[in-house]
């Protein structure tokens, strides 16, 4: 299992792309597509036309990895799907959801953010 921490920005290509790409590839995909830069320590995940696998590209500050994950049998149910946007952003848990084959909308989870109330 990938390690991801909740501070961690993590961005879904809603359009499914050629796993033929490697890293470069990819690498391209997020420059042109999402416009967004690799090199950011963003996850990236990908999947394939046929939905049963994903690619996630990270980069650590030293180096590309390139994870992924194709499943023995059964398809991803859930993939964002948009008419305007071309990504999505995941929490860190909703993206163990997904590469687990569940639904990250609706996994729960602490928001990321919550107001302290200031004693008087």
């Amino acid at each position: 299992m990938i390690q991801t921490s909740p501070s961690m920005r993590i961005l879904v290509a809603v359009a499914p792309v050629d796993f033929r790409r490697g890293i470069d590839g990819l690498a391209a995909i997020c420059r042109q597509q999402l416009q967004r830069d690799p090199m950011n320590g963003w996850a990236f995940v990908f999947r394939n036309r046929s939905a049963t696998a994903v690619k996630i590209l990270v980069y650590d500050g030293q180096g590309f990895w390139l994870c992924q994950k194709r499943l023995s049998q059964g398809r991803f149910a859930w993939w964002p799907h948009s008419d305007s946007a071309n990504s999505r952003f995941l929490q860190s848990h909703q993206l163990h959801v997904l590469l687990s084959g569940g639904n990250p909308e609706s996994a729960g989870g602490a928001p990321l953010w919550r107001p302290v109330a200031v004693a008087e």
